[in-house]
């Protein structure tokens, strides 16, 4: 089974709209055209900055329909939620019917340091599915904390592994463990903060909903051209958008008033349990904006 292309995938917020807080497909279709003009490798739907959890089923569907109809050629990663078996074969279903043929691969989270249970977690999926799986390792949205040797563990118990989602700090220390073992790629995320780092420890790419992923391309590319150095210089311009965003409890709230700023989502609503954006940084969002790139 085939792995995921190195490069940037990048995580879609799911967009929200009026005083019910209901599903914004035209903005969702916004934000997919938006990704795929950067150019991204791929997206990713219903990943943990995507709400996945706080959608019902027909949401889902009607998120992951909306991401497939606009994607074009540009693949398309489905989130799972769910860390239970059966609920997260539920809700695979559902992707693969409204993403049908363009999946590349279900992330699913990590849901025990136990590698058998993780394992015997993701074969299910996988049979269930006949989808390649990429295993994500996001202690602070699971609450699972799993070491470096047994998630290499499940690997190698899971061949449908199409990468790894390595989101346990030190991201880069994590990284680097993993990616001297196995030749599954292994992407960085959390809004790239860490990226420099994780691309010296080997990772493939980023993997991550930064509101500029044009930085996060062009650090890509200048890695690919010049190393850490050429990557540095490239990337030093967003880092203080990145290290905006990446501010816990509120990062999502921020990230999505500043695609909102952009033009890109129409409205920047969160749903609870996600904290509402605190307006006493609001103001900030325009000094942000003022001094950060807008093209590679």
């Amino acid at each position: 089974m085939s792995t995921l292309t190195p490069g940037l995938w990048g995580i879609l917020a799911t967009p929200f709209a009026g005083p019910d807080r209901a599903l914004d497909t035209e903005s969702l279709r916004s934000e997919v055209e938006f990704f795929s003009r950067v150019p991204a490798t791929g997206v990713v739907a219903l990943g943990v900055f995507g709400e996945g959890r706080s959608l019902d089923t027909r949401e889902q569907s009607d998120a992951v329909r909306t991401v497939a109809a606009h994607a074009g050629d540009v693949p398309v990663v489905v989130g799972l939620s769910a860390l239970t078996t059966p609920v997260a074969i539920e809700q695979a279903h559902t992707a693969l019917e409204a993403a049908r043929p363009c999946l590349a691969g279900l992330m699913v989270q990590v849901n025990s340091p136990d590698p058998d249970v993780v394992v015997a977690h993701l074969t299910a999926l996988h049979e269930a599915t006949g989808v390649a799986v990429v295993i994500q390792d996001y202690p602070v949205a699971s609450g699972v904390h799993i070491g470096s040797a047994a998630l290499l563990a499940v690997v190698e118990r899971c061949p449908f592994t199409a990468a790894i989602k390595s989101e346990a700090p030190p991201t880069a220390q994590a990284i680097a463990e993993l990616t001297s073992a196995t030749d599954v790629p292994v992407f960085g995320g959390l809004g790239g903060v860490g990226l420099l780092d994780e691309l010296a420890a080997g990772a493939a790419g980023a993997m991550t909903g930064f509101s500029h992923p044009e930085g996060l391309l062009a650090a890509l590319r200048a890695w690919d051209e010049g190393g850490f150095p050429a990557a540095r210089e490239a990337f030093a311009p967003w880092l203080p958008m990145a290290n905006f965003e990446a501010q816990p409890g509120i990062g999502l709230a921020l990230r999505k008033e500043v695609l909102r700023r952009r033009g890109i989502i129409a409205e920047s609503l969160v749903r609870p349990p996600a904290k509402e954006l605190p307006q006493h940084l609001a103001s900030f969002i325009d000094a942000h904006l003022t001094t950060t790139p807008m093209e590679v």
